[in-house]
């Protein structure tokens, strides 16, 4: 019995030395959850920062009227990129493209033009114009952008005569109606280099201080921009008069482009602004302007802008608009200090 209990003690003292020796159990503490940051992307047009694949569509290019009676413009002020160009008889039209900020309504659009199968051609997706002679609506059809015509039977719901203005200057497209109908097209290739912000970009940090951008197309047209340091954007005129949206305000860009550029007028009395080629240009943003040279390379290529020191110029992320008045009889001047 004395050594049954002996045995009984040495087990117990063994086992209380091995718990003593044994490492101490494991305390879980659970971490908090960790949710990563969404993914972004650049908005291929205006260069500002997105949600990934919000964006996934096609962007939509129209040949917008520039005649008094079309002013004000539907959804002007919400298009990424616009370009202005010279027209019969001393006139301009524009070529804008929506993709960032797609308004129900836009134009009043007009007829197309020889030189916008080269504009156009960069962005791909959609193009609504209201029809044209036919050797340039075959011009613009020979190329990768689909064409929305009016008065097509594929454009009888999108594209219609509207009631607040006269004929022709009187019709418009339903914007996303129509983007939404092609959603087999894909989404553009990035139109310029952009840099992070205002005080990035290239004018900003290289140019000099300018305070208004006069350009002449011809003695009908000479627009100009003033810079609006309160909102860091450059304000339209036309004529010597505020140009208006659509809303009630004034037609307004981040980053505005000057290029001269050469005329072609072998289809006269239309004149064909020379696209793929190169020439001088200046670049204005955050009140400042930097000179720059202009290249274009083939139809699909997009327009690449270098400075001086032949380095490619960043715009800030925002809108642009680009004015092309032709460089023998056009001109710009650049007046007063932004600041």
């Amino acid at each position: 019995m004395t050594r049954n209990v002996a045995a009984a003690a040495l087990v117990v003292c063994l086992t209380a030395a091995l718990a003593a020796c044994a490492p101490p159990e494991p305390r879980y503490e659970y971490a908090p959850h960790f949710t990563p940051a969404p993914a972004t992307a650049l908005a291929p047009l205006r260069g500002t920062t997105v949600p990934a694949n919000s964006l996934a569509h096609a962007s939509l290019c129209a040949k917008v009227d520039n005649h008094e009676d079309a002013r004000p413009q539907y959804g002007l002020k919400s298009a990424d990129v616009v370009f202005e160009e010279l027209v019969e008889g001393g006139l301009t039209r524009y070529v804008a493209c929506w993709h960032s900020d797609v308004p129900d309504l836009i134009g009043p659009v007009r007829s197309i033009r020889p030189m916008d199968p080269d504009i156009i051609s960069p962005f791909g997706g959609i193009v609504a114009y209201s029809g044209g002679q036919q050797r340039f609506v075959e011009m613009m059809r020979n190329t990768v952008v689909y064409n929305a015509i009016h008065g097509q039977s594929d454009t009888e719901e999108t594209m219609y005569r509207t009631d607040d203005k006269n004929a022709p200057h009187d019709v418009g497209v339903k914007a996303n109606v129509i983007i939404s109908q092609h959603a087999d097209l894909g989404a553009p290739q990035q139109a310029f280099a952009y840099s992070s912000s205002i005080e990035t970009s290239t004018a900003f940090l290289q140019g000099q201080p300018q305070g208004a951008i006069n350009v002449s197309f011809s003695y009908q047209r000479y627009p100009s921009w003033n810079y609006d340091a309160a909102s860091q954007s450059y304000m339209r005129s036309q004529e010597g008069a505020p140009d208006p949206d659509d809303a009630g305000g004034q037609i307004h860009a981040t980053n505005v482009i000057v290029m001269l550029v050469n005329i072609d007028w072998q289809y006269s009395p239309v004149p064909r602004t020379i696209m793929v080629d190169s020439g001088e240009a200046w670049v204005s943003t955050g009140g400042k302007t930097v000179h720059a040279r202009w290249s274009k390379d083939a139809r699909e290529a997009p327009i690449r802008f270098v400075d001086d020191r032949g380095l490619i110029v960043r715009l800030a992320p925002g809108n642009t608009w680009i004015e092309m008045p032709p460089g023998d009889s056009g001109s710009v001047a650049f007046v007063g200090d932004a600041s």
